[in-house]
């Protein structure tokens, strides 16, 4: 990530449990001068290239979103400084679009959201027909299909599988990134008619200016008044309550150090090392599919912490056994998603 070359705040050389009473709207925080900058500069240039008039606001916020009725995104602010990207990765163990990559991909999927809420795209017949109603509930939970084609692939969990409004979010994002190649990557995917419906309701507002003018920022910085402690604790209250027990009869079983010797690396330590390398060698194995092998390894990463496992094994040997653990468990998940859902 490319060095800030702003003055460092006073907070940024806290310890972490100091830097924790910290409260948000004291951080002091923008987008400008931050390496979020020039992420938000290529996404304007890329609308610019469709000949897209729109322009939206950015603000940094608690969360990544786009508001009903607002065409703008709101930026999580841990994002916008490396001491928090730090205190981040620490509370929740990953940092959602803390890389260039994610942080792109991400940018590109509310846009999707932004564009839809300044021309009012989804009260089309066209975009309902293609993508259902966006009155549709909210799910607490969804079991996606990991084998569909009815559905792009673009972040993280079969995202676009969740709601017709993530649906679409997704689909532009597929369409809106340059040198996708989404013609020849959804060839014969049911998908492939929402990518085409997105370029003719992007074709049709071309060069118009956006109906919807709001310049609200809800949720803007300065209104966080919690401190940093109190955000994390409700953050994993509402997005970690709990992994899947699935996992444990094999964990315990590899990685079987023991948990009160601090020499040893922790098991989720070990595989935030080594898991990209194993994910690669795995999804491999499992034709290619790479997001039930993301999805599977994020779980089985964050189990290994509720359970206070230890890699006490010689390191060689771990990563092979672990990567046949990976493919048998990203397999069970798969052909369990065709089962509940056929392609």
């Amino acid at each position: 990530m490319p060095p800030s070359s702003r003055r460092e705040p006073s907070w940024a050389s806290l310890d972490r449990d100091d830097l924790l009473d910290v409260r948000i709207c004291e951080l002091g925080l923008t987008i400008e001068g931050s390496w979020l900058e020039p992420m938000i500069e290529r996404v304007l240039g890329e609308l610019e290239a469709r000949e897209l008039e729109f322009r939206p606001r950015f603000w940094l916020s608690d969360e990544w979103f786009s508001p009903e009725g607002v065409p703008g995104v709101g930026v999580p602010f841990y994002l916008a400084h490396p001491r928090l990207i730090r205190l981040e990765r620490h509370q929740m163990l990953e940092v959602e679009g803390g890389t260039q990559g994610g942080c792109l991909k991400l940018l590109r999927h509310e846009l999707g959201h932004a564009i839809d809420h300044a021309y009012r795209l989804s009260r089309r017949k066209l975009w309902r027909e293609t993508f259902g109603s966006p009155a549709t509930p909210y799910p607490d939970a969804y079991r996606p299909n990991p084998a569909s084609k009815r559905y792009v692939q673009h972040l993280d969990g079969w995202y676009a599988q969740a709601h017709p409004e993530e649906d679409w979010a997704e689909s532009f994002a597929v369409w809106l990134t340059p040198r996708s190649r989404w013609r020849s990557r959804y060839k014969g995917w049911p998908a492939l008619r929402k990518l085409e419906v997105v370029g003719q309701l992007m074709e049709s507002i071309a060069g118009k200016r956006p109906a919807v003018q709001s310049r609200a920022r809800p949720y803007s910085l300065s209104t966080l008044r919690l401190s940093l402690r109190t955000y994390y604790k409700r953050k994993r209250d509402r997005y970690c309550p709990g992994y899947s027990t699935d996992y444990d009869r094999d964990l315990r079983r590899l990685f079987d150090g023991d948990p009160r010797d601090a020499s040893l690396p922790t098991a989720a330590a070990f595989l935030r090392k080594h898991g990209r390398a194993i994910r690669q060698q795995v999804a491999s194995w499992t034709g290619g599919y790479e997001f039930t092998v993301d999805q599977v390894l994020k779980d089985i990463t964050g189990r290994c912490v509720e359970l206070k496992l230890r890699a006490g094994g010689e390191a060689r040997q771990l990563k092979v056994d672990f990567a046949i653990l990976l493919t048998v468990h990203s397999m069970t998940y798969l052909y369990r998603g065709r089962e509940w859902h056929p392609v």
